[in-house]
């Protein structure tokens, strides 16, 4: 099974490493390296919250996300998106901000740098959401009860994740991002373009999952009309997405996966400006999360490990919180790193201890 599911991971390394050698010599291998370990650790609670998303989906569908989803992962979050971050907040042409990044490679960083508030306002109040709207609703399965049940209870108020991410982004607009972090330490207000990439960020979320969340309940109803009709097949457990419910799901993972890969794409400017060169580490990377989304589905951790997609959520609220302190602050990747892996390691541990006293 490991084999099966990471053979294309070790592939992707394997010609992401020579590429690098062959493109900028030895001192390459280390810097792909080093991106792609620093991806994979900033990502770890994507592929766990991923996961959750990905076995709501037929077999067709996953390797959709396998297949073409790591092409949009790599090619379009890990290379393209910095081009187009650059192009648009510069006003230059695609071809000429190509060029930029090839050819004046601290000028291309400079602009990235400055155009980091509007990217992090709209990755974090996505990422916002999808926590809010976890840690709202009421689950049978709590892991802090003390905080989860009241929360639980507030969340039976209409629309509150919305309101809070509305008051999380008027007081971040107020405060961050009027002295928003720019190249060469120097600060700028941008308080307008937090407010208008950060509600596009929040309409975002609403559009891609509402549609998911649509025809996902669309099919559940078609199921169910089947089932009390006496004409679903026999023995078969669950609901596997398929047609235009698992079409806007995948569509809402690729959406998510880029939000996640902001912090990263970032980050990945403190170990090179080379594009080339981040795209093959970040790229390496992404490979070993979306293998390990469809490990973790395949193997059926979530349901063994219970706790395991709350630390991963927690971990997604901590992460959000640090994409819009980051819009005034500098914050190191190691930081963002071990916050997530440290409350992933705290819910698995305490799924353990679960596991344990349940089988006693």
């Amino acid at each position: 099974m490991l084999w099966k599911t990471f053979r294309w991971a070790f592939a992707v390394t394997a010609v992401g490493l020579v590429g690098g050698v062959l493109y900028d010599g030895w001192a390459a291998l280390g810097i792909v390296a080093i991106l792609a370990v620093l991806e994979i650790s900033l990502s770890f609670d994507n592929a766990v919250i991923n996961a959750g998303i990905l076995k709501k989906l037929n077999a067709f569908w996953q390797r959709i996300f396998l297949t073409v989803g790591i092409l949009i992962a790599v090619f379009g979050m890990r290379l393209l998106f910095p081009v187009v971050i650059v192009s648009v907040s510069a006003r230059l042409a695609p071809q000429e901000a190509v060029h930029l990044a090839l050819t004046d490679k601290d000028r291309y960083q400079e602009l990235v740098t400055d155009a980091h508030p509007s990217i992090a306002a709209f990755g974090g109040m996505f990422l916002l959401m999808i926590f809010l709207d976890f840690i709202l609703e009421d689950r049978e399965t709590k892991w802090l009860g003390r905080v989860e049940r009241p929360l639980a209870r507030l969340g039976r108020i209409d629309m509150l994740s919305v309101c809070v991410a509305l008051v999380v982004l008027l007081v971040t607009s107020m405060t961050f991002a009027t002295q928003a972090h720019q190249h060469g330490g120097h600060h700028a207000d941008k308080a307008q373009t937090v407010l208008v990439s950060g509600v596009a960020g929040l309409v975002t979320y609403l559009v891609v999952h509402g549609l998911s969340g649509f025809f996902e309940s669309r099919l559940a109803g078609e199921e169910s009309s089947k089932d009390e009709g006496g004409e679903a097949a026999g023995g078969r457990s669950g609901l596997a997405l398929a047609g235009r419910a698992a079409f806007f799901t995948f569509l809402y993972l690729e959406v998510l996966d880029a939000s996640f890969s902001f912090d990263g794409v970032i980050g990945a400017f403190a170990v090179t400006n080379d594009i080339v060169l981040m795209a093959l580490g970040l790229g390496i990377g992404a490979m070993y999360v979306r293998s390990l989304t469809v490990y973790l589905v395949r193997q059926g951790t979530l349901d063994d490990y219970v706790y395991l997609e709350h630390g991963a959520h927690y971990a997604i609220g901590a992460l959000a919180a640090v994409l819009l302190v980051s819009i005034r602050y500098e914050v190191n990747d190691i930081v963002t790193g071990l916050i997530g892996v440290t409350l992933i390691g705290a819910a698995f541990w305490s799924s353990v201890r679960f596991n344990r006293a349940t089988a006693d």
